[in-house]
């Protein structure tokens, strides 16, 4: 199996261990917390609190589903961005940016299973500082795609490739997978 293969497998697996990750959360907040309705609530720190809040729209509740067929039709664009998210992994040949999408990808996955089987995703990390929220309630996969999304943006603006005349010649047959594992 070449280097490439490998890690391409090993973004599938990032991308999975995100999607069980946040799904096993999910389950367990609302079973062990009690967050059964809507408004439910635990503080747990003075800044952060567990409330469970249902998200019919997408990034920041915006475009919210408010029939079936903006459901299905929420669904399909966002499993499209998830396959063209795939489709990029197995075109990526560095291993920052495969790990990257794969938070992307892991995210993506855990809601939209949510959305195919509770027609809303399930939000309850609430980090506030008194009445201030730097961020609406999120969950394991949306911060993984905020991560992600942030590592490519990252990645994209600072690891830019270096024009062919400053690049120095390779050293051996294999000095090119070995430059692209960053």
């Amino acid at each position: 199996m070449t280097p490439i293969v490998k890690r391409r497998l090993a973004g599938f697996a990032i991308a999975l261990a995100v999607f069980a990750l946040d799904q096993w959360v999910k389950w367990f907040v609302v079973k062990h917390f009690h967050l059964g309705s809507v408004g439910d609530s635990v503080d747990l720190l003075p800044f952060f609190a567990l409330t469970r809040t249902h998200n019919y729209g997408v990034s920041l509740g915006m475009f919210t589903a408010h029939s079936t067929e903006m459901q299905l039709a929420l669904i399909g664009i966002t499993g499209a961005i998830a396959l063209g998210v795939a489709v990029w992994i197995l075109r990526e040949r560095k291993m920052g940016d495969i790990v990257a999408l794969s938070l992307v990808l892991g995210g993506a996955l855990g809601n939209i299973l949510d959305r195919l089987t509770n027609n809303y995703v399930l939000d309850y990390a609430d980090l506030h500082f008194g009445e201030i929220r730097p961020f609406l309630i999120f969950n394991v996969a949306d911060a993984a795609i905020t991560i992600g999304v942030l590592i490519v943006l990252a990645r994209s603006l600072f690891m830019r490739e270096k024009p062919a005349h400053e690049q120095s010649p390779p050293e051996t047959e294999t000095a090119p997978d070995a430059a692209e594992t960053n």
